[in-house]
């Protein structure tokens, strides 16, 4: 196409068609918008002289010349197939760039997931694995660690270090932080035992991890924060952290051995023993503690029986095997027939008991009297106030003194004092029951400490039912101040100086007194003074108040204390003498359920409907239940299974 003619060369051309061999066609080429350089070639028709041979003929062809619009749509087309192109290579290039970074993280996060995934997976799907039963072991140190918080209460807080526990409480307040923390060990305690209870090793797994990563991140990071003391430096926190420690060796053994198949009865139930009974009495008595994990064994153990029936069979049980606990104690130590007890039992356990009751009797009048007199706290006042009143006008005389009129007794002083009431038994009744530790003298200054402000109106009738013949009241009001809130009941002697005889104890021994009016200008006050004592003398005009001052108890007791003698014998002798009645009292009601010679079948009753309804075999485990109940009021088939082994 260079020259734009081909030549066709035939081998025969005809004569008389050269004429139409000249006039050859021309053909434009025209430029193909998706193909550059391609030309569109329209032929001449076939004309019916051209099939009777071959002959030689030119073809021309000639390229079309293209316009500017075609020219620069051309470019156009050219360029967005370039972008295109570029586009295309691009998005390849991103695209197997995001496959390798996505190849590379996810080869890190499968480096980083299958070791700890093969780890937790094989302490799940262990193919070996002897199951163990080590929550007993656990909920000891949850308790050790609960009674540190309690009595180690100050360490775990920022200002609770000066006070303690039992102090806080008796003012009727609940730290905030105290109870978290209380409520927090609580509820950890609840878990665990909810998890043992379904044998969720996977939950146990998670909640051990929560603990070890919480449980470190308070103790070393949040604690000292909170306290600004160091871990270091807190020795209540190390031995709860130590205790901790114990727990979670404890946990994660059981979490590799497994939690047992069978959860049969109670932990202190498997021997039958001395310890095991104790200890079994001693978990009884803990308040609502029987209840709450019979609940929670029944919320969280598969089974058919009501709560109520759940109930009955834990008490039928633990009735049992105090049973059997004692007829082991009787095998091991035969008792033989028509030999009296031995005087060491008789005194060893009846001595103790006797000493026990005698000693609730009278420990509300011991106690109270102990308080008082050996460990009592002196309460003397910081602060006498004394107030004469005459009818209901305006206080004619208020005076106070403080600490430094106010002079403790002397022993030297007592003993004058005892000497001249030696006569007097009712006097020293009353003084022999304070030492000179408890006696101090208040020194009060006869003139007034404050002006006589009386209305004119209230003067006049002063005056006029002074001069009447009507008998008018004065009263005489002291009030003190001391520094403990227990205020005992104080006895007051009056004397006007030492050379005088002190008055009496009775109403009728109180001295007579002399009130005087002053003035100064405007201003009035009353001045009191010893009647029929020398004007001149200086004591005289000094008020002497000889105050007894009753012991109060040590704020560690106060709240025992505070009920006084009957309301101990109200709130512990009688509560206590019930509760011990009840050992003693309605026994023949009894008999028939406590003197059972043998109780290994009803044991074995109980320990089949254990182990029935942990397999699963729940129709069983309500039709064991039923024979128990129909045992129990049976008295006849009660006797029958009950009879010595030898004797069936």
């Amino acid at each position: 196409m260079d020259a734009g003619v081909f030549e066709l060369d035939d081998k025969t051309p005809e004569p008389d068609q050269e004429a139409q061999t000249q006039t050859d066609t021309q053909t434009e080429t025209q430029t193909d918008p998706e193909q550059s350089q391609s030309a569109e070639i329209t032929p001449e028709p076939p004309s019916p002289h051209k099939e009777q041979g071959k002959r030689k003929g030119l073809l021309r062809f000639r390229k079309r010349k293209p316009s500017n619009k075609d020219t620069t749509a051309k470019e156009t087309k050219k360029k967005k197939k370039a972008k295109a192109k570029r586009r295309e290579e691009a998005s390849k290039k991103l695209k197997a760039f995001g496959e390798k970074l996505k190849g590379f993280f996810v080869s890190v996060v499968r480096n980083v997931y299958r070791p700890p995934y093969r780890f937790f997976q094989n302490i799940l799907h262990a193919e070996y694995r002897a199951a163990t039963d080590v929550y007993a072991l656990m909920f000891l140190t949850d308790v050790v660690d609960f009674i540190i918080i309690v009595f180690g209460f100050w360490a775990f807080g920022k200002h609770s270090a000066a006070t303690d526990i039992a102090s806080t409480l008796s003012e009727d307040q609940v730290p905030e932080a105290f109870l978290v923390m209380l409520l927090i060990q609580f509820s950890t305690m609840v878990i665990d035992r909810a998890l043992y209870l379904r044998k969720a090793m996977l939950g146990k797994l998670i909640f051990q991890v929560i603990l070890v990563f919480g449980i470190h991140l308070w103790m070393f990071f949040i604690l000292p924060a909170v306290t600004e003391r160091m871990f270091s430096q807190n020795f209540v926190a190390q031995l709860w952290y130590f205790v901790k420690c114990i727990y979670f060796t404890l946990s994660a053994y059981q979490i590799r051995c497994g939690y047992p198949t069978r959860i049969l009865g109670n932990f202190l139930t498997k021997k039958y023993n001395h310890l095991n009974l104790f200890l079994f009495q001693g978990f009884r008595l803990v308040p609502f503690l029987v209840e709450l994990r019979a609940v929670m064994d029944w919320v969280w153990t598969d089974t058919t029986l009501s709560l109520s029936n759940w109930m009955c069979v834990e008490d039928i049980y633990a009735n049992i095997f105090i049973i059997k606990c004692s007829r082991e104690t009787e095998k091991k130590y035969p008792q033989p027939k028509g030999q009296k007890k031995k005087k060491i039992v008789k005194y060893g356990m009846g001595g103790l008991i006797v000493f026990f009751l005698i000693c609730i009797i009278w420990f509300p009048l011991l106690f109270i009297s102990l308080v008082r007199s050996v460990v009592g706290v002196v309460n003397h006042p910081v602060d006498v106030t004394v107030t004469v009143k005459l009818g209901g006008y305006e206080p004619l005389f208020t005076m106070s003194v403080q600490q430094q009129s106010i002079q403790p007794y002397t022993q030297e002083q007592y003993v004058s004092l005892t000497k001249w009431f030696g006569d007097n038994a009712v006097a020293m009744q009353f003084i022999t029951l304070y030492s000179y530790e408890d006696i101090v003298t208040a020194n009060i200054e006869g003139s007034s400490g404050s002006v006589w402000r009386i209305s004119p109106p209230s003067r006049q009738e002063l005056i006029k039912e002074l001069l009447g013949s009507a008998d008018m009241t004065l009263r005489l009001a002291w009030n003190f101040q001391r520094s403990y809130y227990l205020n005992p009941v104080c006895y007051c002697i009056q004397c006007d100086d030492p050379a005088c005889a002190p008055v009496s104890l009775s109403l009728e021994g109180y001295q007579n007194v002399t009130l005087s009016l002053k003035r100064d200008g405007s201003l009035e006050w009353w001045d009191i003074s010893i009647a029929g004592c020398n004007t001149s003398s200086v004591a005289c005009k000094v008020l002497r108040m000889d105050i007894f001052n009753d012991k109060v108890s040590p704020p560690s007791l106060g709240f025992l204390a505070g009920y006084g003698i009957m309301g101990l014998y109200v709130s512990v002798v009688l509560v206590i003498g019930k509760f011990v009645r009840g050992f003693f009292s309605e026994i023949s009601h009894s008999i028939m359920f406590e003197e059972l010679p043998c109780v290994d079948r009803i044991l074995k009753l109980c320990t089949d409907i254990f182990l029935v309804r942990e397999t699963g075999e729940l129709e069983l485990e309500e039709e064991l239940y039923s024979k128990l109940i129909f045992l129990y009021r049976s008295p006849e088939t009660m006797i029958k299974w009950t009879r010595e082994k030898n004797k069936d």
